[in-house]
């Protein structure tokens, strides 16, 4: 038992902190860090590909203005960040305007600070089955009920959305908001099809929720046609963009390590959001906003995320290729246009959980599928990156977790046939050996 088992100060803490756990992936940390693992298993961008050369420009430009680099800035962000971000909104075809532009610590506290206005203990929340985990734990702590809708790879099924709702409103519980990873999924690499996404629009107009659209990988695609956010179709709807609250962020973009993102919505929803986050740091940080703007002003920002892409799509590749080549026919996967991810499916007796320590002591990891479901399902699941490991170590990660998943797979046929084998050599007293199996049969 370890010493947090027996945390003498159990009795102080808040109940919220119930239903707090730590996510799968920070938890992997320590063990990713051994040298020899190839790491499946982060949602990390290549930062390589960044280069020294410009990572010392940006910051040579900050260094002009290192006062206000160094010094606290407005809760809601500098002015000149909003700018950047508005045109990068703009990029994925998506208005937006300064003013509905709110600086976040990361695109996670954006979640945490959208279930803090939100979620009293026990509302609802509407999510994708799986869902990021990152999410599960932000709204965790105002202790909501999470209802995961059934996917398939067109995205959330509207149906089981509505279906859900309406079991859920009868229990007299009250739904707050629809949330979404619509473009290449954390954790299954899946897009929302378009007409999806018109009707969870609906959806959310009939039953007044927010949509809460969470936007990481949106700029990632390196296959197939970019298609709409929902902020946009609201927008083109002419119904007023005041129902989805919009979240992007730099990390996958720019670089994680800057730890900034935002929040576009409405004035009122901003406006609780910003009492919200001065209570948490007060403001995010005025060197990151001032590293990005040097950077998106001054550098061709949309030549770096092309080749992120196609380094991503090289690696996705290459992931499809060796899972094709080395796992048995009864695992399956999907099959992303851009993003970080595949998700694998395992056969249902296979616990992915118990099979990681084995499959990290022949030095491959990958994320357990049940850390995406708020409920324990997904055992039999995994989440896959390819974003982040070269592609030969892909490859060889890929050879290395067939093997693991082979050998769980033989061991439950050899406890089957052993299970047979002693069933069939036992009879009840009395009972000839030839009535188990009468002739003919």
């Amino acid at each position: 038992m370890s010493i947090i088992d027996l945390d003498r100060f159990d009795f102080l803490y808040a109940n919220r902190v119930k239903g707090m756990k730590s996510a799968a992936t920070r938890d992997l940390m320590a063990t990713l860090s051994r040298p020899g693992i190839i790491s499946l298993a982060g949602g990390f961008p290549d930062t390589r590909a960044f280069g020294e050369e410009a990572f010392r420009e940006i910051y040579y430009n900050v260094a002009a203005d290192s006062a206000q680099a160094l010094q606290y800035g407005p809760t809601g962000g500098l002015e000149g960040i909003k700018d950047v971000i508005v045109d990068v909104m703009e990029a994925e075809n998506t208005g937006a305007r300064q003013e509905d532009t709110f600086i976040t610590t990361g695109a996670q506290q954006g979640l945490d600070l959208v279930g803090k206005v939100f979620l009293d203990e026990g509302d609802a929340v509407l999510c994708e089955g799986p869902t990021y985990a990152g999410a599960l734990n932000a709204f965790a702590a105002y202790r909501p009920r999470i209802i995961h809708v059934p996917m398939d790879r067109a995205g959330m099924i509207p149906v089981a959305a509505r279906e859900a709702l309406k079991s859920i409103r009868k229990r007299g519980i009250h739904v707050k908001f629809i949330y979404t990873v619509p473009n290449f999924q954390n954790p299954t690499g899946v897009t929302l099809a378009v007409e999806r996404r018109y009707e969870l629009l609906e959806i959310a107009h009939e039953h007044d929720l927010i949509i809460l659209e969470d936007n990481p990988y949106g700029m990632l695609r390196f296959e197939g046609e970019a298609l709409p956010t929902i902020a946009s179709l609201e927008q083109e709807s002419g119904a007023g963009a005041d129902r989805v609250v919009y979240l992007g962020t730099f990390s996958k973009i720019f670089a994680p390590g800057v730890r900034l993102g935002w929040v576009h919505a409405q004035p009122g929803i901003l406006h609780k959001i910003n009492i919200g986050k001065q209570g948490a740091d007060i403001c995010s940080s005025n060197l990151s906003q001032m590293l990005i703007y040097s950077y998106f002003r001054h550098a061709d920002w949309r030549s770096y995320v092309r080749r992120l892409m196609m380094i991503n799509k090289e690696r996705r590749d290459t992931m499809l290729d060796a899972l094709a080549e080395y796992m048995p026919n009864e695992v399956h996967w999907t099959h992303p246009e851009g993003g970080l991810f595949i998700w694998a499916t395992l056969p249902s007796y296979l616990d992915a959980t118990a099979m990681l320590p084995r499959a990290v002591a022949k030095n491959v990891a990958y994320v357990p599928g049940e850390g995406f479901y708020s409920g324990g399902a997904g055992k039999n699941c995994m989440r896959l990156n390819f974003s982040f490991v070269e592609p030969e170590s892909i490859r060889r990660g890929i050879e290395l977790l067939s093997e693991v998943i082979r050998e769980r797979m033989e061991l439950r046929g050899d406890l089957e046939r052993g299970v047979r084998s002693a069933t069939l050599g036992k009879r009840p007293t009395g009972t000839p050996a030839a009535s188990i199996h009468p002739q003919g049969q």
